[in-house]
């Protein structure tokens, strides 16, 4: 059964069930020698992709100001010239950088930054609001948060932001967020066939948000792409492997984690799918208010994602197959006390 929309939240803002994450088509930008950007890119292509991606219905892109020490906002203001109204922008905030150098330069919480950074993004963006304006800042105490709430609510006041969310992976702070700002409208947090967050999606539920889900493919290695030999180039983010970014290791996929695409790939794809279309629609059948992000740098990626759409969540027996085949290696995958919360690398740093 096809899958097309999804509410946002409690805004009514209407999104594609399919987003398009685009980390990747900033480009190259870098924490000192320490690369977080996915490699050079084809700023064309990228232009093609995300108008393709329009032309296939999907109409939710989700950037930050971050990447590519903004020139990724640039390049989607650029790509949606024209088609403005026929997309829902969601870009982030939090993260210091010099665009010059595209160097990562810190964090800055305050709300006088929070004021100045979403005057830049609208600019590079080329746009007269944000549709969906998220903290970046994912472990920032709550206190913090709060101070932040009257600055978020100025700004839909005055129309320049529609509604806002957090990127966060911490529950507990998530559901305090939606409890004290009036505008919070959806918590964006990894959710994968791979690395499932019940009490995210729980959250979620309770105070009706949109749950926007980053790594749906585990940056690639869903895409069935990536083998134990694969090694990813030094000037990627992956290739690096800082300690938050799970999936890979020494530039090369982690092989605890190709057993866990091994052992889903079967049921995933049982019923004529890709194993990156497979993987969306596990999301969709887990809960109505998913959206995943996947990241899309190429035509051809948006075309493979948006064909998902149209084959709609898993059968509840593919579903259920899944699960059987996860239900012993998921139980390692969620000690979530044995490791730190994604993303929470040393401080100060930049993240995705």
């Amino acid at each position: 059964m096809a899958v097309t929309t999804r509410t946002l939240g409690r805004s009514g803002i209407e999104v594609s069930a399919l987003g398009m994450g685009c980390w990747a088509i900033g480009g190259p930008w870098a924490e000192g020698a320490r690369p977080l950007g996915w490699g050079r890119v084809d700023d064309e292509e990228s232009v093609r992709a995300v108008r393709r991606a329009l032309d296939l219905g999907v109409t939710l892109f989700d950037t930050a100001d971050t990447y590519g020490a903004g020139h990724g906002e640039r390049v989607l203001g650029r790509a949606l010239a024209g088609r403005r109204d026929e997309a829902v922008i969601a870009t982030k905030w939090g993260y210091t950088f010099e665009e010059q150098t595209r160097q990562a330069t810190g964090e800055d919480p305050s709300p006088a930054y929070l004021r100045r950074a979403v005057t830049d993004s609208l600019r590079r963006l080329d746009t007269d609001r944000i549709d969906l304006y998220q903290l970046h800042l994912g472990d920032l105490p709550l206190p913090r948060v709060d101070a932040l709430l009257g600055t978020l609510e100025d700004l839909v006041a005055e129309g320049l932001v529609r509604a806002y969310g957090w990127s966060t992976d911490r529950a507990d702070r998530a559901a305090a967020f939606a409890e004290a700002a009036p505008h919070a409208t959806a918590v964006q947090h990894t959710l994968s066939v791979l690395r499932d967050t019940p009490v995210m999606l729980a959250v979620c539920d309770k105070h009706d948000l949109g749950s926007v889900n980053r790594s749906p493919l585990g940056m690639g290695l869903l895409t069935g792409k990536y083998t134990a030999t694969s090694t990813l180039p030094r000037d990627d983010v992956r290739g690096v492997a800082p300690t938050w970014l799970e999936w890979f290791r020494g530039g090369r996929p982690a092989p605890e984690w190709l057993r866990r695409v091994a052992a889903v790939r079967g049921a995933l794809t049982a019923d004529g799918r890709t194993l990156s279309q497979g993987a969306l629609g596990w999301i969709w059948a887990r809960s109505a208010r998913t959206v995943p992000i996947p990241g899309c740098r190429t035509v051809a990626q948006v075309d493979e994602n948006a064909a998902a759409l149209r084959l709609g969540p898993l059968a509840p027996d593919h579903f259920a197959e899944v699960e059987r085949q996860l239900a012993a290696l998921r139980t390692a995958a969620l000690r979530d006390a044995d490791r730190p919360h994604w993303p929470m690398p040393p401080i100060p740093t930049a993240r995705p």
